[in-house]
């Protein structure tokens, strides 16, 4: 397995293709709500790859009212690669880069059926309140650095 700090747009196109098959595909999400305003520069995307192939990815950027904070999200990893802490493995690559960064905390809006997973990875849940995301019903959670 290789962590890829995705930088170029080829590079990119990785994210694109895991988000695509594990997202698009697999819950019907369309295309224009998966890929949103915060695709563009600025954001910066972690990438794993097997043999070559991308097979998980997240995103994160800079939070619009906290300047030391980012907003991690799209993490994904392909439904035959699940359940072999791989998840976890983009997450923590996204971390050390975020701190590299000089960011002091992370905010993610998780999908309650995940909660426990980000909890096993450090994060709180902020205040419970259960808000609906696109076809997921999601928590706000953070972490400091």
């Amino acid at each position: 397995m290789e962590v890829l700090r995705a930088e170029a747009e080829w590079q990119r196109a990785g994210a694109y293709s895991v988000r695509i098959q594990g997202m698009n595909k697999q819950h019907h999400i369309s295309l224009r709500e998966e890929f949103d305003e915060h695709d563009c520069d600025g954001t910066r995307y972690i990438v794993l790859l097997d043999d070559g192939y991308p097979i998980g990815t997240c995103r994160f950027y800079e939070a619009r009212t906290n300047s030391d904070a980012v907003i991690l999200g799209r993490v994904v990893v392909l439904p035959e690669y699940r359940g072999k802490k791989l998840g976890a493995k983009v997450v923590l690559e996204a971390e050390k880069w975020i701190k590299e960064l000089g960011y002091k905390q992370i905010i993610i809006d998780s999908r309650t059926e995940v909660v426990g997973f980000y909890e096993k990875l450090g994060y709180k849940l902020v205040d419970g309140n259960v808000k609906q995301n696109s076809v997921f019903e999601c928590v706000c959670m953070k972490k400091c650095l």
